[in-house]
């Protein structure tokens, strides 16, 4: 059996859920296909206000996750760098964003997710869950569509003039986009995480900030979910990898009794039993990026293109954006305002603009920590990243930065010092200015985000130079669509 549609989407969790949305609300016949059924596990918690108040704005269900009664989230607490005790950080300590909308959000994935699916079948989208993509149809033009199985076990396929795979890290159909995946060597981790069925809170007007803690064996998050629930996960080095394969559990409470600032926060706190909270998972938590983004017919989104450690809670947010970018695309394509590969072009060189900031702003967030005994942090220094990894940043980067790898280690060592000095400065500054705006690389990370809230606040970046040159492509309105400068 088959069908034609305008779009088919793989893949429905938050992604998958924008490009649906913003390319059904141009009236496009979408369809989206989830593997499993809806609600369902995720990690990813901790979100930035560019996705709450920016991206759900733009996708019509903002009112919705405003009243989910999710945990509100003010900024980070943090025990980094030289500093002994915690530092933190606003979102309200920015003059680009105003008041109500410099807050986010710690939410349970599942519950969010499911916001997100439903607000795209309300704009239009077709949903089938329990669906598996099997493989995709795909000629030596372009990718055509997809073969997939129903949730009753039928054998169908679908043709689009478009894909979009928003799949995740285990996507089957990424190897569709010419290119392999190029793994960090620098940010090469193992997360190992689970629950406790409560846990202390930080002090008023933070007690629902992240907090993130760095000790001899690597970093703890510890994300408080609900009252009766928070989230704490270790990031580590592969090297223990064997003991936390002989009993994850039992490696999982080592890390946080190896970390007193984590530690007394679940002092006598028993564990989550309410599935699915009652497990201890493990990831591999290697940062990577595809090599291409897109073919004709097809692109990748979320962590089909590319994953980055976790520490900044980037993750929905460089996945949902990525999304965006590639739904203008594809909406640009389908009424031909914009030829397609001018649109696609501009969507790879945002999404990998944006990637490249993140990845930037995390090496030399990784070198502020000064905890120069530890294995793990003696290796997650800038002066022991390889000439490889700087080659293939500078690849990453396209003509961003320099291909002189030389140039990327010393732009990478000036960050770190401005960031350093930045953050010396939080104890002795006021409420009026955050001192990490500062430093260029704070700035540069968070730009487009900033730029995303004021795109669905005010319809356009308040401060936005325009296209870069006369080949350059701008943003409607609505945000859902390029538009030839």
């Amino acid at each position: 059996m088959t069908q034609e549609y305008d779009l088919i989407v793989v893949g429905g969790g938050p992604a998958g859920s924008t490009a649906a949305t913003v390319v059904a609300k141009r009236g496009h016949r979408v369809l989206l296909l989830e593997r499993e059924t809806f609600p369902r596990y995720q990690i990813g918690e901790s979100l930035l206000p560019a996705t709450v108040h920016g991206l759900c704005r733009i996708l019509g269900v903002a009112d919705e996750v405003q009243q989910a009664g999710f945990t509100l989230k003010r900024g980070g607490t943090l025990r980094w760098g030289r500093d002994p005790e915690p530092w933190q950080f606003s979102f309200a300590m920015t003059p680009r964003v105003p008041e109500p909308t410099a807050t986010a959000f710690q939410v349970e994935r599942s519950r969010f997710d499911e916001i997100l699916l439903r607000g795209a079948q309300r704009a239009g989208v077709e949903v089938r869950e329990g669906s598996p993509v099997r493989r995709l149809v795909a000629d030596d033009e372009r990718v055509r569509g997809v073969e997939y199985t129903d949730a009753d076990g039928n054998s169908r396929t679908a043709y689009a003039p478009y894909v979009i795979d928003a799949s995740g890290n285990t996507s089957r159909i990424h190897g569709g986009v010419g290119g392999g995946r190029v793994y960090s060597d620098f940010f090469r981790n193992l997360a190992v995480f689970g629950y406790f069925a409560g846990g202390a809170r930080l002090p008023e007007p933070n007690s629902g900030n992240i907090f993130c803690a760095a000790f001899d064996a690597g970093w703890l998050w510890y994300i408080p979910l609900r009252d009766d629930l928070t989230s704490v996960g270790a990031v580590i080095s592969p090297e223990h990898t064997p003991a936390v394969q002989r009993d994850a559990r039992a490696a999982w409470r080592d890390m946080i009794a190896a970390c007193p600032e984590v530690s007394r926060l679940v002092a006598g706190v028993p564990e989550a039993t309410e599935p699915p909270y009652d497990q201890v998972r493990v990831r591999r938590d290697w940062s990577y990026w595809k090599k291409s983004f897109w073919t004709p017919g097809m692109a990748l989104v979320g962590d089909a293109a590319c994953f980055v450690d976790p520490v900044l809670s980037s993750g929905v947010h460089l996945a949902t954006y990525g999304a965006l970018l590639a739904a203008r695309s594809v909406n640009s394509a389908l009424d031909g305002s914009v030829p397609e590969e001018r649109g696609f072009a501009e969507f790879e060189a945002r999404y990998r603009r944006e990637y490249r900031v993140f990845y930037d702003f995390l090496i030399s967030f990784y070198d502020m920590e000064r905890n120069e005994d530890s294995y793990f942090w003696s290796a997650k220094k800038i002066t022991e990243v390889e000439l490889g990894e700087a080659a293939a940043f500078a690849e990453l980067a396209g003509g961003l930065v320099s291909g002189d790898t030389a140039v990327v280690r010393a732009d990478w060592h000036t960050s770190a010092a401005q960031l350093d000095s930045a953050v010396s400065q939080l104890a002795v500054s006021d409420d009026r200015i955050n001192p990490l705006l500062s430093a260029p690389v704070v700035g540069e990370t968070f730009r487009t985000g900033n730029d995303l809230q004021e795109q669905a606040l005010y319809g356009g970046p308040l401060d936005d130079p325009g296209p870069a040159g006369p080949d350059g492509l701008a943003v409607t309105p609505d945000g859902l669509s390029w538009v030839k400068a």
